[in-house]
């Protein structure tokens, strides 16, 4: 009876194992295990011509992006680089199945800026915060955490970390010289319109805005009582065995004291220089931490409680959750394909798209970013 119980025990333990097996996680510093694609049902020649034309579809903006970055952000007011810039690399990309690599182009070792894609990475810093209880809840008022005078007055004490999350704060003020109604004002009106508007109740109105953005990784700097990058690194980064190449920027002068220390209070963006500079390997890496709902081999990083809430539509904006792009019908929809797709996306044409229903993470860099919905649909097509 024994020898049958262990026997029981160790089918049950060998199941298990295969459960936990059914996506690859490729260790650090290895060669990432390929697939054919016919080997995971998967048509090699719809493939190659999703491929194809993500290399033949390149973002039409200069590759020096300190050039692109003016002239895309030309009619802001007082916009000016204030962070580091780097000259980019041409197309490049990945398509994981399973976590294994069935497609594969450009350079993807080389280290590039990734602009708003970094906002997602933001987002999940603010999640293993509320996951360690170090925030309770994204429904406080952020002003009961960070009483410096950033988030006093009528208006800003109203603001939530929700309201950060999902940009619809309206958060008045100005960070690092940035001036909140001066990040991508609106096309109608001028200076005496934008800085004298009427500010929307938190909550209401999504607004993308890097100003504010850069509040929230101000909150969560001191919120962890460390740099940004360094609480990614440790409680995230190396643990999905992430290169040592990638780098989080911020401003030259976006200094904060903590505790008696001088620190780097990073961006969520790069429009004015800074951000996150990474490599395609391991932003395919971050995303199959989230395809796998925030659980890297047999260690749980992010909560799937997090990643649900993350990837809830906000009332004012269908197509966003906390600083992640969703494909709900809305105005960016890409028909025909899953409304359970989810997706970081960046100036320039940088994504990463996380499709559960088929088991795909799709990086995708430097691809004109008007493309980028016809381009998964080719990717999709391959499946069929």
């Amino acid at each position: 009876m024994n020898q049958f119980r262990l026997i029981i025990f160790a089918l049950l333990c060998t199941t298990s194992l295969l459960a936990q097996e059914g996506y690859y996680f490729p260790d650090r510093n290895i060669v990432w295990e390929q697939k054919a694609a016919q080997e995971l049902k998967i048509n090699a020649t719809k493939l190659t011509e999703a491929v194809e034309f993500a290399k033949s579809n390149e973002y039409s903006g200069s590759r020096d992006l300190r050039i692109a970055i003016l002239r895309g952000f030309e009619r802001e007011p007082f916009h000016e680089i204030l962070g580091p810039t780097k000259k980019r690399g041409g197309p490049a990309g990945l398509i994981l199945k399973n976590g294994y690599i069935v497609a594969k182009w450009g350079d993807t070792k080389r280290v590039d800026m990734t602009f708003s894609v970094t906002k997602s990475f933001l987002s999940t810093v603010a999640g293993m915060a509320e996951d360690k209880d170090l925030i309770s809840s994204t429904n406080d008022k952020v002003g009961t955490y960070i009483w410096d005078g950033t988030f006093d007055g009528v208006h800003n004490s109203k603001i939530t970390w929700e309201h950060l999350l999902q940009q619809n704060s309206d958060w008045s003020g100005e960070l690092w010289g940035g001036k909140d109604w001066a990040d991508r004002p609106p096309r109608e009106g001028g200076i005496d319109d934008w800085k004298f508007r009427k500010l929307n109740e938190p909550g209401s109105v999504m607004e993308y805005n890097d100003v504010r953005v850069n509040v929230l990784a101000y909150a969560l700097t001191h919120i962890w009582r460390k740099p940004v990058p360094m609480v990614l690194k440790e409680h995230l980064m190396d643990k999905i065995g992430a290169s040592t190449t990638w780098r989080w920027h911020g401003y030259t002068h976006a200094w904060t004291e903590i505790d008696g220390i001088q620190m780097k209070s990073v961006t969520g963006g790069g429009h004015s220089g800074a951000g996150l500079f990474i490599h395609t390997e391991d932003m395919a890496r971050f995303g199959l931490l989230f395809l796998n709902n925030g659980k890297w081999k047999n260690e749980q990083l992010v909560s799937e409680s997090w990643i649900q809430k993350a990837i809830a539509p906000s009332t004012p904006n269908v197509n966003y959750g906390y600083m992640w792009w969703l494909n709900k019908k809305g105005n960016r929809h890409w028909v025909g394909l899953s409304e359970n797709i989810y997706y970081a996306a960046g100036f320039g044409g940088n994504f990463i798209v996380i499709d559960r229903e088929n088991d795909l993470v799709v990086v995708t860099r430097w691809l004109e970013p008007n493309k980028i919905g016809e381009f998964m649909t080719k990717v999709t097509a391959a499946l069929d």
